[in-house]
């Protein structure tokens, strides 16, 4: 897990992890379709896109750094044929910054032509790296999926398809969310645990694998239904069906909670939850847990909107006055990689891309919601921004517990020793950013939210026990790693 890095305005948030699609058509080509859905799942990675597809005949394909629409041109799309693609867009949580690690990554050998994109982050990468190094493997890059790809293609050689992939489950410890293409056969495998997201979309011609269901939808495909943690999901070649095969099981998942809480889009549905509903509820529970009658609740924008909507919603019904109103505008075209070469620039960010509504703020009580607090940096600056613009008094209140741990599993987050939650009070950082109150959301909350148990759920950001065997970390559950995947080997 990288820490976060000061080229954009973070917003106190955690920074996106990855998207993933897989596409298997009847007879057109897959690229466009797998274009759009990336674009679809742009809000999880903005560093690299790329695509690779397969003709029948051989694997083609084009990875570039940017947004989708900064790392492909008409050309480049016309140029990756087959009826058979997966793409992925990219914020690296290991690995380099540059095109090396860009993905889907590829690579051809006796066995065939491999692609694999992901999404998550191995515990035991550098294990199997040395590993495979020690028996010839050469690696291009210092990420994790090569090495999920080199551990693929080395028991493809010996398996069946199926039965490679499941040894490679056997041996890789984390959080994955896979799309792999082996010749012109595009697969889905979501680990045991289920941290990431997967899902399974029907089209007029075909199947589509992908991170969420709000990629399915743009293409007008109907969400069939979510891959099961620890199951691997092969789409026809013709585009007429797909196989199951439940390869790895677990006795509890492990589901990322800030899925639900940030990082899917509010119009996607996991596992038969519609997320802005799940946000809707999350702001009814923070009302119900830690409610504040003030004049005016406003979202921080985007990703606060659903909850503040809920938070009115329940406060409404309980007989407050509060108003839910729109007090912050966002500059949609403030890029995250602008140029910030001092801390004077970096403050200045936050006004670059948040303005306050005076009419709404002025000589009004605030209470502000968001969906987290990082470092806290952010939320300081648009407490001064709201009394700058008249607020009476500014109250802030978060959509989920405090984070007080890194996340190894996939989310760029700050260190414990950057994360301002880690050794304060809710007092302490209401006093730091200048806020009259602060207030979180209890874990026993969001659970009730979700509809899922804590064993169920990763959330070791929040409680500092983790799901997967991490080196110097407590586990929240007995662990058992996979066969080859021990310190030792």
């Amino acid at each position: 897990m990288s820490p976060g890095r000061e080229d954009g305005p973070e917003f106190d948030h955690p920074t996106e992890k990855c998207g993933v699609v897989g596409v298997s058509l009847a007879e057109r080509d897959a690229a466009f379709p797998t274009y759009y859905a990336l674009y679809a799942l742009q809000h999880r990675g903005q560093e690299s896109a790329g695509i690779v597809t397969h003709d029948g005949f051989q694997q083609h394909q084009h990875v570039g750094m940017g947004l989708v629409g900064e790392a492909f041109d008409e050309t480049d799309i016309e140029g990756l044929v087959g009826s058979a693609g997966i793409g992925h867009v990219r914020y690296p949580t290991a690995g380099s910054v540059d095109k090396s690690c860009a993905q889907p990554f590829s690579v051809s050998f006796k066995g065939g032509a491999l692609g694999l994109s992901h999404n998550g982050n191995l515990v035991n990468a550098d294990e199997i790296r040395d590993d495979l190094a020690s028996s010839g493997h050469a690696f291009t890059s210092d990420g994790d999926t090569e090495v999920i790809a080199h551990d693929l293609a080395r028991n493809l050689l010996d398996e069946d398809l199926v039965a490679a992939v499941e040894t490679t489950m056997n041996r890789v410890h984390g959080s994955y969310s896979l799309t792999i293409m082996h010749d012109d056969t595009v697969l889905g495998v979501r680990d045991p645990l289920g941290n990431r997201p997967l899902v399974l979309g029907e089209l007029d011609d075909g199947y589509v694998l992908a991170s969420e269901s709000a990629a399915i939808d743009t293409l007008g495909g109907d969400l069939v239904r979510d891959v099961r943690p620890g199951e691997l999901i092969v789409l026809h070649e013709d585009g007429e069906g797909y196989d199951s095969h439940q390869l790895v099981e677990a006795e509890n998942t492990a589901n990322c909670f800030f899925e639900y809480v940030y990082f899917a889009r509010p119009d996607s549905v996991i596992d038969d939850e519609l997320v802005y509903e799940v946000r809707r509820e999350l702001g009814r529970q923070l009302w119900a847990e830690n409610g504040v009658d003030t004049d005016v609740v406003m979202p921080v924008p985007d990703s606060g909107r659903a909850f503040a909507s809920g938070y009115a919603e329940a406060a409404q019904s309980d007989g407050a006055t509060v108003e839910f109103a729109e007090g912050l505008m966002k500059n949609r075209y403030v890029g995250r990689t602008f140029i910030m070469p001092t801390q004077e620039a970096r403050e200045q960010a936050v006004r670059l891309k948040l303005n306050p509504i005076k009419s709404t703020v002025e000589g009004r009580t605030v209470t502000v919601i968001d969906d987290s607090i990082v470092r806290g940096t952010t939320s300081s600056q648009l407490v001064d921004l709201l009394r700058e613009a008249g607020a009476e008094a500014v109250h802030v209140r978060i959509g989920a517990p405090p984070i007080s741990a890194p996340c190894y599993m996939g989310i760029d987050m700050a260190t414990r020793d950057e994360l301002i939650a880690a050794d304060k009070t809710d007092g302490e950082i209401a006093e730091q950013i200048g806020a009259d109150s602060l207030s979180y959301l209890s874990l026993d909350a969001v659970t009730t939210a979700i509809g899922r148990s804590e064993a169920d759920l990763c959330a070791g950001c929040v409680t500092g026990e983790y799901p997967y065997d991490i080196p110097g970390e407590a586990a929240d559950r007995d662990i058992d790693r996979p066969v080859g995947a021990s310190a030792d080997d």
